[in-house]
C-alpha cells in the first residue's frame, strides 16, 4: 500500500496529460483504485505490455508507453551499431493510434529510425515489414482479442518474432531504470511510413503461399469484428479470386469500443453471431472472423442441413493440416524432410495426420512466438523449405515463412482455398471433419479458463498451481512440470498430467488475468468423450477449491 501511495505522489507530480491527471484526482482517497493502479508496474515480458487503459503504473496509458519505449531504446543502443530501424504498427483500439505517435518519439528522441505504419494493420503485416524494412525491431499496439478496455505494447525482434525471454529479461533491466516522465517530453515528429509497396509485397507472398487449388465457387461472410482486417483480408481475398465477399456491415468498420461484440475473440461464440445471422441471410458457405488484429481465425461452416457450425480452433488446425499435406504432394511442392510445429496443448491428433504424410511434428511452448522461433532455427541452418504448417489451438495458423507470426490473413485465404475446394468435390469442411475422426481416431479438446482479476488474482493463480504441484497424482497419472525447463524447451509455469486416455494442460495465460485448463480426452466417440471430460474437470476444480 505504501509503495502504492508513493507511486500515486510521483505522478500526481509529474504528469501533464490532462486526461491522466484528471483520473487521478477523481481516484485521490480511493485507496483500492491506487492499489490497483499502482500497487505494481505492468510486467514485461515475451508478449510486451497488456493491460486495462487508464492512470497507472499498472494502466496502459501514454507514460506507460513511453517508459517501455524508453526502455527498447536503450536495450537496442547496446546491442546494434547505428543506424538502428524499428517498425510500428497499430490497431483499432483505443489510443492505439497514440500510442504509436508516442512510442515513434521516444525512438526519435534517441536517434533512431522509425518506420510507422499511416494507417492500422494486422499484427503479421508488422512482422513483416520488421524484416521487409531490415529493421532491429518492431513495435505492435494491440491487445489482440482482449475486451475494448484493454490495449497492449507487443515487441517483435530483428527476426520479426515475437521476442525471447532472454531478450524480455534484458529489455525489462532498461525499462526499470526509465523515468516515463522523462521520456515524455520527447517532441512528436513525423516518422517515415511503411511504403505501399510493402503491404503490396505481403499480399503477393499470401497469394503465393495460400492457394493450391483453382476452384473459387464459394460464398463467403466475413466480419472483422471492427477491427484491422478489413482491408488486407478483403484484399487478398479478391487478390485470390474469391469474389462472393460479404462484409458483416455492423461489424465491418474499425472501432475500439467493439459496440456489438464486447468480448472480440474468434474463440467465442458469441464474436460470430452477427457474422452467423448474415451467412443465414446470404446463403453463405462460411463465416470468417479474424480478431481486432487479425492473427486469428474463426470459422463458423454450413453443414448438409444448411446449419452454422462453429469449428474449434484444433479442428480447423487439423482440416488445415490435413489439406496442406494433400495438396503439397499433389502439386509436386511437398519438401524433403518436411516439418510441421504446434504447441504442447493442440490436439495431438495432429501428429497423427502428420506421420501419415511422413511430416515430422515439432512440439513447443503455448504462444506462437515458439513457433517463429522455430521457423527462425530452420533459417539459420538454410532450411526454412521444410516449415510446411504450424499452429495452435487458440486459432492461430501460418502456412508459410513469410512472417514469424500466426497470420490472420493467410489463414483466412487458406481456409477459403480449402473450403471452395471441397466444395467442387461436393463435400463439406463438417464432412471433411468427421472423415478425419474415422481415419485417425476421435479426440475432444476443451479449453476451460478461470478468471482472476486484479493484483490479488495474480496471487490466487500462483497459489492454485502450487496446490497442484502439492496435491498427490491417482495412480497412473504422471506430471510434467516446466516451471525447470523440459527438455530443449524454456521454464514456463505449466503442468501436464497424463493419464489413460486424457492428457490436461494448465497455465497462467500470459496476457489475460486467467488460469487456463486444457483438456484433451480419446473415446469412442463423442458423448463418451464428453463424459469423461466432466469427470477430469471436476476432479481439478475440487483441488482448485480447496
Amino acid at each position: 500500500m505504501k509503495q502504492a501511495q508513493t507511486r500515486y505522489a510521483q505522478w500526481v507530480a509529474n504528469v501533464t496529460d490532462k486526461a491522466i491527471a484528471a483520473e487521478l484526482a477523481d481516484m485521490a482517497g480511493d485507496e483500492k483504485r491506487i492499489v490497483e493502479a499502482f500497487g505494481k508496474e505492468l510486467t514485461f515480458g515475451t508478449g510486451g505490455l497488456r493491460g486495462i487503459l487508464g492512470a497507472g503504473s499498472n494502466r496502459m496509458n501514454v507514460y506507460t508507453v513511453a517508459k517501455a519505449t524508453g526502455g527498447l531504446a536503450q536495450y537496442l543502443l547496446s546491442r546494434y551499431a547505428t543506424p538502428i530501424r524499428v517498425a510500428i504498427g497499430y490497431d483499432s483500439r483505443i489510443q492505439s493510434d497514440v500510442f504509436s505517435k508516442t512510442a515513434a518519439a521516444v525512438l526519435q528522441r534517441y536517434g533512431i529510425c522509425v518506420y510507422r505504419y499511416d494507417e492500422l494493420m494486422p499484427t503479421p503485416c508488422l512482422s513483416y515489414a520488421v524484416r521487409q524494412l531490415r529493421c532491429q525491431a518492431g513495435i505492435m499496439i494491440t491487445a489482440s482479442h482482449n475486451p475494448a478496455a484493454y490495449n497492449g505494447y507487443k515487441v517483435y525482434g530483428e527476426d520479426g518474432c515475437q521476442i525471447t525471454d532472454k531478450a524480455a529479461a534484458a529489455i525489462t533491466a532498461f525499462i526499470e531504470k526509465a523515468d516515463p516522465f522523462e521520456e515524455m517530453t520527447a517532441a512528436v515528429t513525423d516518422a517515415q511510413s511503411v511504403g505501399e509497396e510493402v503491404y503490396r509485397s505481403y499480399l503477393e507472398q499470401i497469394r503465393t503461399i495460400s492457394c493450391f487449388s483453382t476452384a473459387r465457387d464459394l460464398r463467403i461472410v466475413y466480419t472483422p469484428l471492427n477491427g484491422t482486417g478489413r482491408k488486407p483480408v478483403t484484399d487478398a481475398l479478391r487478390l485470390c479470386g474469391f469474389t462472393d465477399v460479404t462484409v458483416v456491415p455492423e461489424q465491418e468498420m474499425p472501432d475500439g469500443r467493439f459496440p456489438t461484440c464486447p468480448y472480440p475473440n474468434p474463440e467465442e461464440p458469441a464474436a460470430l453471431a452477427c457474422g452467423i445471422a448474415c451467412a443465414q441471410a446470404n446463403n453463405a458457405d462460411i463465416v470468417l472472423a479474424t480478431d481486432p488484429d487479425c492473427d486469428r481465425v474463426g470459422i463458423a461452416v454450413r453443414d448438409r442441413h444448411g446449419e452454422y457450425r462453429l469449428l474449434t480452433g484444433n479442428e480447423t488446425g487439423l482440416l488445415l493440416l490435413e489439406y496442406v499435406c494433400e495438396k503439397r504432394i499433389q502439386n509436386g511442392t511437398m519438401p524433403a524432410r518436411p516439418l510441421c510445429v504446434k504447441t504442447i496443448v493442440t490436439t495431438s491428433l495432429a501428429q497423427r495426420v502428420a506421420e501419415r504424410y511422413g511430416v515430422e511434428t515439432v512440439n513447443v511452448l503455448t504462444g506462437f512466438k515458439y513457433i517463429g522461433e522455430q521457423i527462425g532455427r530452420l533459417e539459420l541452418s538454410g532450411e526454412t523449405e521444410r516449415y510446411l504448417f504450424g499452429f495452435e489451438e487458440s486459432y492461430g495458423y501460418l502456412s508459410g515463412t513469410h512472417v514469424r507470426d500466426k497470420d490472420g490473413v493467410n489463414a483466412a485465404v487458406l481456409i477459403a482455398d480449402m473450403a471452395a475446394f471441397y466444395k467442387s468435390r461436393g463435400e463439406t469442411l463438417t464432412d471433411r471433419l468427421e472423415q478425419l475422426y474415422a481415419t485417425y481416431g476421435y479426440c475432444l479438446n476443451v479449453l476451460h479458463t478461470y478468471q482472476f482479476e486484479g493484483v490479488e488474482g495474480q496471487q490466487t493463480m500462483r497459489d492454485l498451481l502450487c496446490r497442484l504441484r502439492q496435491t498427490p497424482c491417482p495412480d497412473g497419472v504422471t506430471v510434467t512440470d516446466y516451471v525447470n525447463g523440459v527438455a530443449q524447451l524454456p521454464k514456463s509455469d505449466v503442468l501436464q498430467f497424463d493419464g489413460d486416455r486424457f492428457t490436461v494442460v494448465v497455465r497462467p495465460s500470459g496476457t489475460e488475468p486467467k488460469l487456463k485448463l486444457y483438456t484433451s480426452v480419446t473415446a469412442d466417440n463423442d458423448k463418451a468423450a464428453q463424459l469423461r471430460e466432466r469427470e477430469i474437470v471436476t476432479a481439478f476444480e475440487r483441488i482448485f477449491h480447496g
